[in-house]
């Protein structure tokens, strides 16, 4: 039962397991997640250790997982969901199975994707061929009238054959990026000086890349020319703009001829290609029903192997020893999974586990469930609890909501939170299995029940504020009388209704809603508010100071309540619980039924000045016929009660350094060393160990080995910090009535200048008005009241728990219990 207050006792714990039986054993250990394991080879290189080969070979396996698993995910193949059938590890049997299986299917993929890549090069140059035969049909018409224009100009000059020799133009086709043209063609004309005459034309559908897939736009092109050495140049600069150059013939008959035989070509390569896609599709198919379960087994077997190596080999190689860190409620669990371990190989030597003691702290270990889990992530995020200190997550569960609440109380926008949050609750086992959701969706749905609470609280505060959407709902009838008649009403703004004559009785929950109408609404919210919240602060610091005494107890430390603990209530009490004190007996007090003039409402003290006077020792002359006290004695109680509170400061301040110091010298204490065995050698089945001796340690700094003088500076700061803080966290409860306030007020403010425009509309055209603005009030409400408004009350909330509640008597010193557990090693890498 104490566990759930604070972190769970742990023990050091000593395992000596056969090699043969090492594998299994860790294995049963994972599955348990009970153990943390403690690295006894950190002088060890890690690549020098016993099982590093192993874990390399596990590397390699997970490297063609992840290969085939980009190939089945480029198919768009999807792959089991196995989440409710995780297989366990495998045994090194079934691993060598796995490992032909996989370097089959890994070499069987690698060729037909090689394959695939050859034959769609192929493609793509028949497709680009085929394009340049089609697309320079008109290139060639050109062609003839240019050496026809050249002969015609030659004629007369040299003899007929010359001509046609020097008239005849030679070409190159072929086809380039699109986006390497307009360089091309400039150095084309550069390295001829212009005697090249370029023709070209874009493809209208792009081309695919065969070995990325990604669309490729290229351009067909023919360059003419004159000369072989001009041919020459022209291809160096084809080769050096990536251009492929094919064969195109001149005679319009030879090109329609080719161009059926590579049309013929492409058709039986389209066959191949698909007949090769249908295979691979279906070897992928055959394996992705498996790699799910693969990928986990091969990374339980890494796990596993990567645990082995923190393990130490005896002198005689025979066994292997471990150190751990196990709570003493799972001793029972890790025994029988060492014992199922050797049971599974049948080794005929037992595994057994003993206990050791240690004076170092062990580390933090909260047991949580799905509902406590997010409120004790908060305290987490603060720091991690010192070993069996009181843990705030428990008492978070109620008090995180409920501040929230103060600050958020509406009813309508409650209910919103508290719809959102039951949604995710109700359905978490289906929300639990989307994957992809993003960081910002993990952090809601972690947080699904502490949303679920929050909106609860905020439908109770919205209840008692009579508060839905900045409206108030008229449940019980208003206890207020109008005792004016209709024409005094309807002819006066400024009309009063005294209590003494017009209030009748108390309304029976929360707020009278005919404050909604009037003018001093805010002026009485800011007083009921702001007195709420110094009652709630004053409350929450009180719990909190009250909960230190939980730890000098739990760690023997009693001279700790006498020295810190009582100094430091009586501060809080005699000066910040006494203004609470006065406030509620100010409301008890002072009635507008009463006759006695000192008592009506007229001569109420201010509470707040009564407060500065008390620390200053001043006084405040009151009206006439009214008392400056509200009751007999109180000023004389006031300077007992400041008397007290400022004893309390050297108190505070010297008593633990002076105890320190006067029974330093008189202390025996015998500290075991680690690794120093108990009695009890080997634990049996459902036997209880010793305790380990280290709960005194924990929790707190010792001030053992410290010099006197780091002593008096040590609580010096404390007490300092203490007494500040007390004044400055009561004013930073203030926070709660701010953040009310605010809410409250851009409510209205969204009501009067949204909603209540559709509202006051004609008729026919208010309908449609009223429709659109609707929208947008529910957009303005979810975004600004509910998200933005939430999220600020949210992160207040939080500071307050931190600074203002844990700094009273959590230390969060520890380090986490990390245990060695398949499951969170395989959701990890799932968050990742």
């Amino acid at each position: 039962m104490g566990d759930m207050f604070r972190s769970e006792q742990m023990a050091l714990c000593q395992m000596f397991i056969q090699p043969e039986a090492a594998y299994t054993s860790v294995s049963e250990l994972g599955e348990t997640g009970s153990v943390q394991f403690r690295d006894l080879n950190c002088n060890v290189n890690i690549f020098q250790r016993k099982f590093v080969t192993e874990v390399r070979r596990c590397d390699e396996l997970e490297r063609k997982i992840r290969y085939i698993e980009t190939e089945i995910k480029k198919d768009g193949i999807a792959l089991p969901d196995i989440q409710d059938d995780i297989p366990r590890a495998p045994n090194p049997r079934e691993i060598i199975d796995l490992e032909a299986h996989l370097e089959k299917t890994e070499s069987e993929m690698i060729e037909l994707a090689q394959n695939e890549v050859n034959m769609k090069s192929n493609y793509l140059e028949l497709t680009e061929l085929r394009k340049v035969l089609e697309n320079t049909q008109g290139f060639f018409s050109d062609q003839e009238v240019l050496n026809l224009d050249s002969s015609n100009r030659g004629a007369g000059v040299v003899d007929e054959a010359t001509v046609q020799h020097r008239g005849r133009l030679g070409f190159v086709a072929g086809v380039i990026n699109r986006e390497r043209v307009f360089g091309f063609e400039r150095m084309l004309w550069r390295i001829s000086r212009g005697n090249v005459f370029l023709k070209r034309s874009d493809l209208d559908a792009p081309l695919n890349d065969p070995a990325t897939g990604h669309p490729i736009y290229k351009t067909v092109f023919v360059a003419f020319f004159q000369g072989e050495q001009l041919k020459n140049r022209i291809k160096k600069v084809c080769t050096g703009f990536h251009a492929s150059l094919y064969p195109c013939p001149s005679s319009h008959n030879e090109r329609e001829e080719m161009v059926k035989n590579v049309r013929t070509r492409l058709e039986d390569l389209k066959l191949v290609l698909s007949q090769t896609e249908d295979h691979r599709s279906r070897v992928l198919a055959t394996v992705s029903k498996n790699l799910p379960s693969w990928s986990i087994m091969v990374k339980k077997m890494k796990a596993i192997y990567h645990t082995l190596n923190l393990f130490n080999m005896d002198v005689t190689k025979k066994c292997l020893i471990g150190e751990c860190w196990v709570p003493t409620k799972d001793l029972h669990i890790v025994q029988k999974a060492l014992s199922d371990g050797s049971a599974a190989v049948g080794s005929t030597i037992p595994s057994f586990l003993n206990v050791i003691d240690t004076n170092e702290q062990p580390p933090t270990f909260n047991r949580t469930n799905k509902f406590t889990r997010g409120f004790q992530n908060l305290i987490d995020a603060y720091g991690i609890a010192s070993y069996r200190e009181c843990n705030p997550a428990l008492y978070t569960c109620i008090t995180f909501p409920f501040l929230f609440a103060v600050m958020f109380g509406d009813l309508g926008h409650g209910i919103i939170l508290l719809l959102f949050g039951a949604w995710m609750v109700l359905s978490e086992k289906k929300l639990a299995r989307i994957k992809n959701g993003g960081e910002i969706w993990n952090i809601f749905f972690g947080g699904r029940y502490i949303i679920l609470l929050m909106g609860l609280f905020s439908c109770y505060t919205g209840l008692i504020y009579n508060d839905v959407f900045s409206k108030s709902m008229n449940i019980f009838g208003s206890n207020w009388i109008n005792n004016y008649n209709t024409s005094t009403v309807l002819t006066n703004k400024h009309l009063q209704m005294p209590p003494n004559t017009s209030a009748v009785g108390v309304y029976p929950l929360g707020l009278d809603p005919i404050w909604q109408l009037a003018d001093n609404k805010i002026i009485f919210l800011n007083s009921f508010k702001m007195k709420l919240s110094i009652i709630v602060g004053v409350l929450h610091m009180v719990f909190g100071v009250c909960m230190s005494v939980c730890n000098f107890v739990h760690f023997k430390k009693y001279s700790s309540i006498f020295l810190e603990f009582v100094p430091q209530i009586l501060f809080l009490l005699l000066l910040f619980g006494y203004m609470v004190f006065m406030m509620f007996f100010k409301w008890f007090k002072y009635s507008p039924h009463a006759t006695f003039q000192p008592e009506t409402p007229g001569c109420a003290p201010s509470v707040l000045i009564m407060f500065i006077n008390m620390m200053l020792f001043k006084n405040t002359k009151p009206f006439v016929g009214c008392n400056e006290f509200m009751f007999d004695s109180q000023e004389g109680l006031q300077k007992t009660f400041v008397v007290i509170g400022l004893i309390c400061v050297p108190w505070m301040l010297l008593g633990k350094p002076l105890y320190i110091k006067f029974t330093r010298g008189r202390r025996v204490s015998h500290v075991k060393h680690n690794g120093e065995l108990t009695g009890n050698m080997e634990l049996a089945e459902g036997e209880t160990p010793l305790p380990t001796g280290n709960e005194q340690a924990g929790g707190a700094h010792g001030h053992e080995e410290e010099p006197m003088s780091e002593v008096f500076i040590h609580q010096g700061i404390h007490t300092i910090e203490y007494v500040l803080s007390t004044i400055s966290h009561t004013a930073s409860y203030l926070r709660l009535w701010a953040l009310s306030l605010a809410h409250a007020q851009l409510s209205e403010v969204l009501w009067n200048m949204v909603l209540s425009l559709g509202l006051k509309m004609p008729p026919y055209t208010g309908a449609i008005g009223l429709f659109v603005i609707f929208g947008a009030w529910c957009l303005f409400t979810l975004a600004i009241l509910v998200m933005m408004e939430g999220l600020s009350a949210f992160l207040h909330t939080l500071r307050l728990h931190w600074v203002e509640f844990m700094s009273k008597f959590y230390e969060g010193l520890g380090y986490a219990f990390q245990p060695f557990s398949f499951k969170a090693i395989i959701d990890g890498e799932e968050e990742e």
